[in-house]
């Protein structure tokens, strides 16, 4: 298995012979606001994609979107996606990509994808409030490959790990926040419970929105075991 790293929690990965865009956020740098009542008030996204954007939606097998917040499927996304490959997503948002004319196949909990067992799995974006305002939002388990999604670490992340056992778990980091309350995804805390129960742990969402705070050095500082990588940076796993 091959993962790339394109931007924020955007991956291309390469598995069982099969090309998966994960996540894409594809506008150009800047053309965004900062995310509402957040630290660090700069446009989004914070840095450039590594690649053009038709390089990265070209021969794709499939698209995973773990939910629809902008930087997880942006308006560059939505029009560049291609209409004829699987976009699998959770249920609630099958309504609005479809109307998008997109391929779309929700998955409730499992299906098989041409022999590949594609899983969903629950998470909280954040606690209380924010959570109930930020959700839904899922992660998606390809074989032994774990894409943990927008969450923290939380019961739901706990019971993914200890029913699909993976070899390999992808996790959003940054202890992205607003200007109150709690993070709404993982900090260097939560990676670490990650990787006691992980072999291998692939730490992203970093450092490319205004409101994600810790950088990759915190990470690799704080979890030295997990992989850390650059964008546009392939990993070998």
């Amino acid at each position: 298995m091959r993962l790339t790293l394109i931007r924020n929690a955007t991956l291309l990965l390469e598995l069982e012979g099969r090309r998966v865009l994960v996540d894409p956020m594809l506008d150009e740098a800047g053309t965004r606001p900062p995310v509402e009542n957040s630290p660090n008030p700069r446009r989004n996204p914070l840095v450039p994609l590594p690649r053009p954007p038709e390089e990265l939606v070209g021969e794709l097998d499939a698209v995973v979107v773990t939910h629809r917040h902008s930087d997880h499927f942006d308006d560059t996304a939505a029009r560049l996606v291609p209409r004829n490959v699987p976009v699998f997503c959770q249920p609630e948002d099958e309504s609005a990509l479809a109307a998008l004319g997109l391929l779309v196949r929700p998955v409730v909990e499992r299906l098989d994808w041409d022999g590949l067992a594609v899983s969903r799995t629950d998470g909280q974006h954040g606690t209380g409030e924010t959570a109930e305002l930020l959700g839904p939002v899922s992660g998606f388990v390809l074989g032994q490959l774990y894409i943990a999604g927008d969450t923290i670490w939380c019961a739901e992340v706990e019971e993914a790990i200890a029913t699909h056992r993976p070899r390999v778990a992808v996790v959003n980091g940054s202890g992205a926040r607003f200007l109150d309350g709690e993070p709404i995804v993982m900090t260097t805390d939560d990676v670490r419970e990650v990787a006691a129960l992980v072999p291998t742990v692939v730490v992203v969402h970093l450092e490319a929105i205004n409101h994600c705070l810790e950088t990759r050095a915190d990470v690799r500082a704080a979890v030295p075991g997990a992989l850390v990588p650059e964008d546009g940076e392939t990993l070998e796993l």
